[in-house]
């Protein structure tokens, strides 16, 4: 393996089409301003680099990044590229990872827009993420111990684990499909609508309006704290351990809850069925459980 270290690279496509190569404390970076360091290169390792260049890693593979900062101006940093590992890294670019496959991320921080578009297989853990429109159109994801806060996250995600997350995140998992969510905290506005196949066991649940025409939802063991107007039109299974701010018009299914502030019924087309502190009742339009 050829090693690489202590330069600073700016020109275009610095070290285009490299293999088999360690880059150690290297600075992409410079007054030459140039796009595509790694573009098409196979069995790279840059360890304790800093990038602030742009489209640093296109069509490579084989690809390990270790103890490295990619800033605000390293824009659109990896694309194209499979068997990727990313370890103790700032990505803090736009578009930091898209189109790609076989992925694993830990211990690092990701600030970035737009961040894991249509990747297919990743494993993220014990990591912090801020952005919107977060994973997009990916699939085979297994996400443990992460820490996530933004806008429009997992939207039409498929075949996804996620364990022990904190996810802050308004209008997340929308049209995601075979989803399971297990002891984590899920809070914002909208909660997976028009999901299908999403189960959530032991999580917390905040936020106004969530879980609305989902298709084979399931909660086991939830929590749901300041939550109205919850499962409207959705087929759901649910047991839920905490009162439910206000329930309206659950397609079909069943819903065991100990106490339900409101419960809203004027569909016709709403036959879910409740079960709140062992008394077992048919929704219907005039049914109040306060």
């Amino acid at each position: 393996m050829k090693v690489i270290e202590n330069q600073t690279f700016d020109m275009e496509r610095a070290l285009y089409g490299s293999k088999d190569i360690l880059v150690r404390d290297c600075s992409f970076d410079g007054p030459a301003d140039g796009e595509s360091a790694f573009k098409e290169g196979s069995d790279i390792k840059a360890a304790h680099c800093f990038f602030n260049l742009r489209y640093p890693f296109w069509h490579d593979h084989r690809l390990t990044i270790t103890d490295s900062e990619m800033t605000e101006l390293c824009r659109a940093a990896l694309w194209y590229s499979e068997h990727v590992e990313i370890k103790d890294t700032k990505l803090h670019g736009i578009k930091a990872l898209r189109e790609c496959r076989d992925v694993v991320i830990k211990d690092c921080d990701i600030i970035s827009p737009e961040f894991g578009w249509s990747v297919r297989g990743i494993c993220m853990e014990e990591t912090t993420a801020t952005g919107e429109y977060f994973m997009m159109r990916s699939e085979n994801l297994a996400f443990k111990n992460v820490n996530f806060k933004g806008k429009y996250s997992f939207q039409y995600i498929k075949n996804a684990t996620f364990e022990n997350c904190i996810l802050d995140t308004k209008d997340a998992f929308w049209h995601g499909e075979n989803i399971t969510v297990k002891n984590s905290i899920v809070k914002g506005e909208y909660l997976a609508w028009y999901s299908e196949g999403l189960t959530l066991i032991g999580c917390k649940i905040i936020g106004t309006q969530p879980l609305c025409y989902c298709k084979d939802l399931k909660l086991i063991d939830c929590e749901m704290v300041d939550t109205d107007l919850a499962f409207e039109k959705s087929e759901v299974e649910a047991v839920i351990t905490t009162k439910v701010d206000s329930i309206k018009n659950p397609l079909s299914g069943r819903i065991q809850v100990p106490q339900v502030g409101e419960l809203i019924i004027d569909d016709e087309d709403a036959e879910g069925e409740i079960v709140i502190v062992g008394r077992k009742r048919d929704v219907c339009k005039m049914c109040s459980c306060a």
